[in-house]
């Protein structure tokens, strides 16, 4: 496709919030493929993250979500590093959706580097007695996923999204991270079942 219009750079950037130059470039990158272009500005996304996570998060909100029936509820700390943009609108619905998909996913860490490692060992020791009678490099290429699996299960930035299930959490939190321009941390996190 050659042509970029003004009005698919319009709604790349409505769907995105990247910039109109970022969006026109996204789109002649992506020969007009609306869909490969989201996914160029995405990733351009996970790249601008990298480069703010390490400024300091000292602002936030803490965000509860009581689901519907009263048997399950989230309470949530995430951080931003303004308290400009603690207050805002787009800020607070992520934490909704953020403590949404907590209720819906069960997540029990935030990342990998919480879970502890004779958990960890565990199920390794489980995939690898799944496999044990095939060939090593085969052997281990099936743990790595049967782990991954694990992970995506567990930690909070690995599972797909509940609301776009295509993405996990982590390039959620990175695509609004570029959008906003602050660091977002996801601090910590209770979800309450009733009976449990």
């Amino acid at each position: 496709m050659g042509n970029v219009t003004a009005a698919m750079v319009g709604e790349l950037r409505g769907r995105t919030g990247a910039g109109v130059k970022d969006c026109l470039e996204a789109l002649k990158q992506s020969d007009g493929d609306f869909d490969r272009a989201v996914d160029c500005i995405r990733k351009r996304g996970l790249e601008s993250a990298g480069k703010k996570s390490t400024r300091t998060t000292a602002e936030g909100l803490i965000e509860s979500y009581i689901h519907f029936g009263s048997k399950i509820g989230v309470l949530m700390e995430v951080k931003c590093e303004t308290d400009f943009v603690a207050k805002n609108e787009e800020f607070k619905q992520l934490a909704r959706d953020l403590c949404m998909h907590i209720a819906a996913a069960a997540p029990q860490f935030i990342n990998r580097d919480e879970v502890p490692r004779d958990l960890i060992d565990k199920e390794q020791e489980i995939a690898v007695a799944q496999v044990k009678d095939k060939p090593q490099p085969v052997l281990q290429k099936i743990v790595t996923g049967k782990m991954d699996k694990f992970y995506a299960e567990v930690c909070l930035m690995e599972q797909p999204f509940v609301k776009e299930p295509d993405y996990r959490v982590k390039d959620i939190l990175a695509a609004k991270i570029a959008r906003i321009g602050e660091n977002l941390v996801i601090s910590r996190f209770t979800r309450y079942q009733l009976g449990e």
